[in-house]
């Protein structure tokens, strides 16, 4: 990929120097940019971007300087503080700065926070949201996080808070009678632990699990496991991050919707994954 797509006939907004514009870059796949975000990419004086954002959306901004601020678990990375004040003082240089951030910005990417310094230091702001990768991940691994003969909730979590531990804030107990389904994000390096809290809590062992690795790229994968068997499971198949992680009855629909796997020619494992015995259409 290295031309930029030819955007269709709009009033598309005009970036202008010593504006910041905070944008998602959707989960992994290209093709899920939005029209918004391809609009910024090409207009952008440098590109401040995260770790999960792939290299070939920067293709799509030649004329723009390139600047990596990933921050990944356990490995040295830019300080959150540091990067807040870098694009205050790319703004004040006058540059037409692109915050590009993995996933959506306002979904656990710390782009809330970003936006309030930018806004707190007088740096005009906009943001562009993007496909969140506990929709759209578990999309391109056939799941639905919602779906009417399993759930009319859903709930977001991540894996660690501030500290790098498991978020000590969240009622662990309310969330797993509250909701069924649940999504979680950046939740590998503490899997034992929230295992632990889910069964504490209530949650069956039986219960059906889905990792996502490197969701919608090419290496994305996907382990079918249950609730019980999750933690040996993964450890087992050397899943790395980074992963979303479902827990709920909806992961038994990829049975039927792995619309990745029937591109490659395999047949549906189960066309009533739920049992519900009637034909969808019916539901």
């Amino acid at each position: 990929m290295t031309n930029t797509p030819d955007l269709p006939a709009f009033a598309w907004p005009q970036m202008e120097p010593g504006w910041v514009w905070l944008c998602g870059a959707g989960p992994g796949d290209p093709g899920l940019l939005t029209l918004h975000a391809a609009n910024a990419l090409r207009q952008a004086d440098v590109v401040i971007y995260d770790a999960l954002v792939q290299e070939a959306i920067l293709d799509w901004a030649p004329q723009a300087e390139h600047v990596y601020a990933g921050k990944r678990g356990g490995k040295p990375s830019a300080k959150q503080r540091d990067i807040s004040l870098q694009l205050v003082d790319l703004a004040r240089a006058g540059k037409k700065v692109l915050r590009l951030k993995g996933g959506d910005p306002f979904v656990f990417g710390r782009g809330g926070e970003e936006a309030q310094t930018l806004i707190q230091h007088d740096v005009p702001v906009r943001i562009i949201p993007g496909i969140s990768a506990g929709i759209g991940g578990l999309a391109y691994a056939g799941i639905p996080v919602t779906h009417r003969d399993v759930n009319q909730s859903v709930t977001f979590v991540t894996g660690h808070d501030q500290s790098g531990n498991t978020p000590g804030s969240l009622d662990w107990d309310s969330i797993s009678k509250g909701s069924q389904v649940l999504v979680i994000y950046m939740g590998m390096k503490h899997i034992a632990q929230i295992a632990t809290k889910l069964l504490d809590a209530g949650r069956g062992s039986d219960e059906p699990v889905a990792v996502v690795t490197s969701a919608t790229t090419s290496d994305q994968r996907v382990l079918e496991t249950t609730l019980g068997a999750m933690v040996d499971d993964i450890a087992k198949s050397g899943l790395q991050p980074p992963a979303i992680i479902c827990v709920g009855k909806s992961v038994l629909m990829r049975q039927v919707l792995d619309w990745q796997g029937m591109a490659l020619g395999q047949r549906p494992r189960n066309l009533d994954p739920l049992g519900r015995g009637r034909p969808a259409e019916t539901a």
